[in-house]
């Protein structure tokens, strides 16, 4: 499978998984269009291009030929330097790896994380809140985002990757909306009606179950485990956390539960004030079951698939 064929499989999935309207999506393409347009001559080789396509500005071939025939790949939620060498070692005892694939994103991804977190707007209106007031909250979030992310040295990985011959990628928000959409789709149908049933459900997902049994499994951190669940939604896409105070505006819309990969002890306490119930399915085990879905589509196309930093291989197709 070709490198290139890899990359649009994963933005494909994300587009398929994304709450967004696909009229939406059109549009915020549209708008990178438009702002490419608008730019001088000689400001338009800073553009990325690939804004023009693809909604995720998190999820990027960092490093090799797009044409590359990928035998095989390891993948991991962190694939930092250390992996990178792991990668190395292995394949000097005969493993046929070409591609290292990350999730969380490293180089243009990490650099323009505070990008994708826009969307995030656009799930709160669907639970009810304003669109005007869901992009007043996520605006200044994201700005602090981007200002946190400036000063950390994004290529680090992508640099060691490619003086050891190896193609590099990440692949963030299209595992997120996998993860989110299938854990929606999994407590709209089951319906648990208590706390405790629903982290019991959680549970019966494999990822969270192997999670479980090393003592990070999912958890509810706010909220008695008798009480009934009421309107759930799922929290786990949008490149990170969100302010604290659209958590007032949700339950203002209704929301009586939120799931998500995790929460800061400053939104746990915002949440108790606001009788807002958090589960946390966990982190790593969320993003490994998002990497499973992509995964799914990869290593059926004969692609050898090797896991490493907290990714666990879980196949459903």
């Amino acid at each position: 499978m070709k490198l290139q064929d890899i990359y649009t499989t994963a933005v494909a999935a994300g587009i398929e998984a994304d709450a967004r309207s696909r009229e939406e999506i059109d549009a915020f393409l549209a708008a990178a269009a438009k702002e490419l347009d608008g730019l001088a001559e000689d400001e338009k080789r800073f553009f990325d291009t690939e804004r023009l396509t693809n909604p995720y500005d998190d999820t990027r071939i960092c490093a090799g030929d797009p044409d590359l025939e990928v035998r095989g790949l390891i993948t991991g939620i962190d694939m930092e330097v250390g992996e990178v060498v792991l990668a190395d070692r292995l394949r000097e005892k005969g493993a046929a790896i070409d591609l290292i694939l990350a999730h969380h994103p490293e180089g243009p991804g990490y650099a323009n994380l505070h990008r994708v977190m826009l969307m995030q707007a656009d799930l709160w209106a669907a639970r009810g809140v304003g669109i005007g007031l869901a992009d007043a909250l996520i605006e200044p979030r994201a700005e602090e985002i981007r200002r946190r992310v400036m000063p950390v040295n994004h290529y680090r990985a992508i640099d060691a990757a490619t003086l050891l011959g190896f193609a590099s990628m990440s692949c963030h928000t299209p595992a997120d909306n996998s993860v989110n959409r299938f854990v929606q789709s999994l407590i709209d149908g089951e319906a648990p009606r208590t706390l405790d049933d629903l982290v019991k459900l959680l549970h019966s997902v494999p990822e969270y179950a192997d999670a479980a049994t090393k003592g990070y499994g999912p958890i509810l951190i706010q909220g008695g485990g008798s009480k009934r669940c009421g309107t759930c939604v799922v929290d786990m896409t949008g490149g990170t956390e969100g302010p604290k105070e659209a958590m007032d505006k949700l339950v203002a819309a209704g929301v009586d539960t939120l799931v998500g990969m995790h929460y800061s002890e400053e939104h746990k306490k915002h949440a108790e004030e606001l009788k807002l119930n958090l589960v946390i399915a966990g982190h790593i085990s969320s993003d490994t079951l998002g990497m499973n879905l992509i995964l799914d589509r990869i290593e059926s196309q004969g692609v050898e698939v090797l896991c490493t930093s907290g990714m666990v291989r879980v196949k459903r197709q």
